[in-house]
């Protein structure tokens, strides 16, 4: 037996949850979003302000499901109603990052040029102070990829521990050249 999928899926007020066929839709304040599962193995349905999950059978498959679809469910119902949050942090001499317009964040990062990232639909960039960075948005998958590909363009070093960080995030460090 699941332990994840047993519980139901308590909707919040202010959100509403519709399943047709193998598609969930939730709608709240921060926008729609939808998940399929699989009807083969699985059943949805939405009982007052509950989404209750259960599997068809007693197969490995089934009960591997079972718990995934309501975890799935639950993050589409979270994120309509709460939303998703990330916050980076710049360390580093001239590191700094600026919002320009209402989805472009433009990065100054130690190289010749700017580097310029268009936030994807549904993804909200804002900066506290030159080296804060928060994203924020409905989809959990689609916040931690925006933050992601940021964390990429210059990742934590582990001499001097410079670039673009989770906040939170320990960075271990090495010692440097022996004289």
């Amino acid at each position: 037996m699941s332990r994840i999928g047993k519980y139901p899926v308590i909707v919040p007020e202010g959100v509403s949850v519709a399943i047709s066929g193998n598609i969930v839709k939730a709608n709240g304040k921060l926008g729609e979003l939808s998940c399929s599962f699989d009807t083969g193995h699985i059943d949805a349905v939405v009982d007052g302000n509950k989404v209750v999950v259960t599997p068809k059978s007693e197969s490995k498959e089934a009960r591997a499901l079972w718990g995934t679809t309501r975890a799935n469910i639950n993050l589409i119902v979270k994120g309509v109603s709460e939303g998703f949050k990330k916050d980076l942090e710049l360390i580093g001499v001239g590191y700094k990052a600026r919002v320009e317009g209402s989805n472009k964040l433009v990065l100054s990062l130690g190289f010749s040029h700017d580097v310029i990232v268009e936030a994807p639909k549904g993804i909200k960039i804002t900066c506290a102070s030159p080296t804060q960075i928060s994203i924020s948005g409905a989809d959990k998958q689609l916040v931690g990829q925006t933050a992601a590909e940021i964390r990429k363009f210059r990742s934590p070093e582990p001499y001097k521990g410079k670039g673009v960080r989770y906040v939170g995030e320990y960075v271990r460090r090495k010692e440097g050249k022996k004289k």
